[in-house]
């Protein structure tokens, strides 16, 4: 497995990536990967390498840049955070465009095969990736952990080509009942392959290491280690049975 960073343009400014190859020469099915809020850490870039590990192309995208946080930068403050992932979700185009240009560098690699794509992100990077699905990009499979399910245009929810997966805690307080419903709905009115796995005693980022509120100072957000294993095990079933 090999690894090498890839700065490329988006939303007017520099984004930094990391791409990881598995060993080979061969194509293999690939896979971009949206981070959480805060940034792109070692966190996402991990999720590529052991995606790379198990035989896949990935790529993980940056959505904030260089002249937002200096790339590659994992973010403390949560009021500069939150004000950049406003913006984003205010504009379902702009993220969608942020997410096009991460899948055109994965598509960009030569080892990666255009005809198996899929996109997984974790937390905002769920929605970032729920929003280029709804774009209609050929994608056969688009998994989100913990993401925020609302977006302003869910209508578009018909140009989805792909099976959606998004893994939800039974406990996260920034994903209530209620959006899960009009999640539901949204996906039902589309006609879309969709699935929800909804994971017993999990509360908000539970795939996440060392996630608890005393780090974040927000309460709800913990890692629940049984529903992070259960949750990319759910992945890899999901693209096992769409790369086919």
């Amino acid at each position: 497995m090999t690894t090498r960073d890839i700065e490329y343009r988006a939303d007017g400014t520099i984004m930094m990536g990391r791409l990881a190859l598995p060993d080979g020469a061969g194509k293999r099915p690939a896979v971009l990967i949206a981070h959480e809020g805060p940034g792109l850490d070692d966190y996402p870039r991990n999720r590529a390498e052991r995606l790379a590990e198990l035989g896949y192309v990935a790529f993980a995208l940056d959505y904030h840049g260089l002249d937002y946080h200096g790339g590659g930068r994992w973010l403390s403050n949560r009021d500069e955070v939150m004000a950049r992932l406003a913006v984003l979700e205010a504009d379902p185009a702009r993220t969608r465009a942020i997410a096009t240009a991460g899948l055109a560098v994965l598509l960009a690699e030569p080892r990666a095969d255009a005809s198996k794509v899929a996109a997984i992100g974790y937390c905002f990077g769920g929605t970032v990736v729920l929003e280029l699905a709804r774009s209609g990009a050929d994608l056969k499979a688009v998994v989100g952990f913990h993401p925020r399910l609302t977006t302003t245009r869910p209508h578009d929810a018909r140009n989805i080509t792909g099976t959606i997966l998004v893994c939800v805690g039974s406990e996260d307080p920034f994903i209530p009942v209620e959006q899960r419903l009009a999640f539901e709905a949204e996906m039902r009115a589309a006609g879309a392959d969709w699935r929800m796995n909804l994971y017993g005693g999990a509360e908000h980022t539970f795939t996440r290491p060392g996630a608890n509120p005393a780090l974040t100072g927000l309460p709800g957000i913990k890692y629940h280690q049984p529903s992070a294993e259960r949750s990319w095990r759910a992945m890899l079933d999901l693209f096992d049975e769409v790369f086919t």
